[in-house]
């Protein structure tokens, strides 16, 4: 075994946070190693965000195609080789971690392949694929940030050939004629847009009276709408008891306002439920602080309880966004530092899901600014009455934005509806800087824009409305 290499800071992985905090230490003279079993950029540029939004453009050019009519243009002989839809995905993967490789390489970083564990506080073993000791390296700070993964439920039997996670459902050799998807949040609602828009019959299962539960309820009820019109049949309030491979497809037993039945298909993806890679560290041996596999810290510093010893993103807890783990890398990596920095706002994440139509919001929904005693002013602005909006033939959805009633100041955002994923950063800047409502509506937006609906949300909430 060679002698253990020493470091100024060592990162265990090397995803959105971990690569993200690599370079940010490397800027600020710290010399780092990341130890990464697998290629640079983690779950989501290999496994995640990337690929998904690959395999949704497609999906986007395909329904595009199946409205050509309504823009005047029609074809013959359209087809899909599914094979290339899913390889421009592994692709679009394989250069975005390529490109990671090269930014370690300009910053002087070394990546040293393998797992971590734990033999000391500021001592790691690295461990290659067979269970052999390949090096020590010593840092005089550590952050982890291992991720997360999908979770057993009880009755749900994941085989990862019938009953899969997001990680198979991203490449499947063909679109299979059905498919039951169980849980939909973000994962959920994205793969059941991708294979209905590929020719999937797809059934959409949530355990909670809306899907994506976590939006506002205006949003949630009118993507549901949408998901009816474009045939994806959605089970809300609906409890799945078990989930297995039976004969050639799947048995999907669940518990809704009908009583308990049993669904079959071809595929079940499980796209609910994930536990933080907390285990196989040696954590409890250093006597780091582990709560349901989330490693807790103190989210100003992201310190656990044992010195020298830090943890990001997705394997402390939520919001599992990989631009929140981003974010904690550099706010973790600069208070390590000792260089002036500031605290994350976790009231101001931007949350994004790339269906079609697409959803994204920021801050606080209508439900949880009353629940929190806020007395509100709401404007909405529809597309319908976008003139940007009927030109493009994109009228479905809706702005919506929150203020304080007493101050102005915008409380939260949502968004539905074509390119709402690019419309919610203006958003997030104007609740950064604390605006008010008289100064969103005060900003003149570029005419004709989707952007426009923002301005004219404003309008809406105090009372000035001038197209609808």
């Amino acid at each position: 075994m060679p002698e253990a290499k020493n470091f100024d800071l060592v990162i265990l992985g090397g995803g959105p946070g971990g690569y993200v905090a690599a370079i940010r230490a490397s800027q600020l003279g710290m010399k780092v190693g990341v130890v990464e079993k697998d290629k640079l950029g983690g779950i989501c540029t290999n496994w995640g965000c990337i690929p998904t939004k690959s395999l949704l453009k497609s999906a986007e050019v395909m329904w595009e195609f199946k409205r050509a009519a309504e823009y005047g243009i029609s074809y013959s002989g359209l087809s899909v080789d599914f094979k290339k839809v899913i390889k421009k995905s592994r692709d679009a993967a394989d250069r975005l971690s390529r490109g990671i490789e090269f930014l370690f390489k300009k910053n002087k970083i070394e990546k040293i392949p393998g797992t971590g564990t734990f033999l000391a506080p500021n001592m790691i073993s690295v461990i290659d694929k067979s269970g052999k000791e390949t090096d020590q390296v010593i840092g005089k700070n550590i952050i982890i940030s291992t991720g997360a993964r999908p979770r057993e439920l009880p009755g749900i039997k994941i085989d990862r050939k019938k009953v899969i996670t997001s990680s198979e459902a991203m490449i499947l050799e063909n679109a299979p004629k059905n498919m039951i998807i169980i849980g939909a949040g973000a994962i959920g609602v994205e793969f059941a847009y991708f294979y209905n828009t590929f020719g999937t019959k797809v059934t959409l299962l949530e355990m909670m009276p809306n899907i994506l539960p976590l939006e506002d309820k205006e949003v949630s009820a009118q993507l549901e709408r949408e998901f009816k019109k474009q045939g994806i049949e959605v089970l809300t309030e609906t409890r799945v008891e078990s989930a297995a491979a039976k004969g050639d497809g799947v048995s999907v037993v669940i518990n809704d306002k009908g009583g308990k039945r049993e669904l079959s298909a071809e595929i079940a993806l499980v796209a609910v439920g994930i536990q933080g890679n907390s285990d196989g560290l040696n954590l409890e041996g250093i006597g780091v602080e582990i709560e349901k596999s989330w490693i807790k810290v103190d989210k100003t510093n992201y310190a656990t309880n044992v010195k020298g010893v830090y943890a990001i993103g997705d394997v402390i807890g939520p919001p599992w966004l990989a631009h929140v783990a981003s974010a904690e890398g550099i706010r973790c990596v600069e208070g390590i530092a000792g260089v002036e920095t500031e605290d994350i706002d976790y009231n101001s994440i931007p949350g994004c899901t790339y269906c079609q139509p697409q959803v994204a919001s920021i801050g606080l929904t209508e439900e949880k600014a009353k629940e929190l005693g806020y007395d509100l002013k709401i404007g909405r602005f529809p597309f319908t009455a976008s003139g940007r909006a009927i030109a493009s033939g994109e009228t479905t959805g809706f702005v919506k934005l929150i203020f304080d009633a007493k101050y102005g100041e915008l409380l939260g955002a949502h968004i539905i509806g074509n390119n709402a994923t690019e419309m919610i950063a203006e958003v997030g800047v104007a609740k950064k800087l604390e605006t008010t409502a008289f100064e969103i509506f005060r900003t003149i937006h570029a005419h004709p824009t989707m952007s426009e609906a923002i301005k004219e949300a404003a309008e809406d909430a105090m009372g000035h409305a001038i197209d609808i």
